[in-house]
């Protein structure tokens, strides 16, 4: 990841995480709303973090992150889904601009959290990114996430995802599950009380 060209704009993912918490969604909302619900489009859901992440409408550039573990080829509970064939080195045009996919094992010398953490701490370290956005397993790298990003320019915006609110941090916060509900194609009024 050292010789990447880094794009303005970044969104780094723990891909086993969000595809998990979107596998419980669906199992969720189908009991719910009482319907079949399909995988979560990726181009919606990526736009959607972009979005909550700040950026707006324009000819902008957006590298996604995706990173998994060694074994792992595929999301379960997205699509397109495949990491080498689907994923890796794709890209599609919205209307935010260009997102560019790279898909990244973890290999068995670091656990995924401590991975996820130098990744992010590497992309705010490059003076062309200005916004980064970040998925991770809160549960289980929060800590090191904000201590890592404690330093972070005042610059950049970095926007932090996660399924609650959380207390301090030099980022944002914003709820990951309603990027992931717009992109499981869940509306506002199926959901009864």
């Amino acid at each position: 990841m050292e010789n990447v060209r880094w794009s303005e704009n970044v969104i780094v993912v723990d891909a086993d995480y969000v595809d998990s918490v979107a596998f419980n969604l669906i199992v969720n909302f189908e009991r719910m709303i009482g319907r079949r619900i399909p995988p979560a489009d990726m181009a919606r859901w990526v736009e959607c973090v972009a979005l909550d992440g700040g950026l707006r409408q324009g000819d902008h550039e957006t590298q996604v992150v995706l990173l998994h573990a060694k074994g792992k080829r595929a999301m379960e509970n997205f699509t397109p889904a495949d990491y080498s064939t689907q994923l890796e080195g794709k890209a599609f045009q919205g209307n935010l601009g260009e997102f560019v996919f790279g898909a990244y094992p973890v290999e068995s010398l670091v656990s995924k959290e401590e991975f996820l953490v130098d990744v992010v701490s590497l992309v705010c370290n490059q003076k062309e990114v200005k916004r980064v956005m970040v998925v991770p397993d809160v549960d289980k790298c929060y800590d090191m996430l904000r201590h890592a990003l404690r330093h972070v320019d005042d610059d950049k915006r970095v926007t932090l995802f996660a399924m609650q609110p959380l207390t301090g941090g030099n980022f944002r916060q914003e709820i990951l599950g309603y990027s992931l509900m717009s992109a499981l194609g869940i509306k506002a009024d199926e959901i009864k009380e």
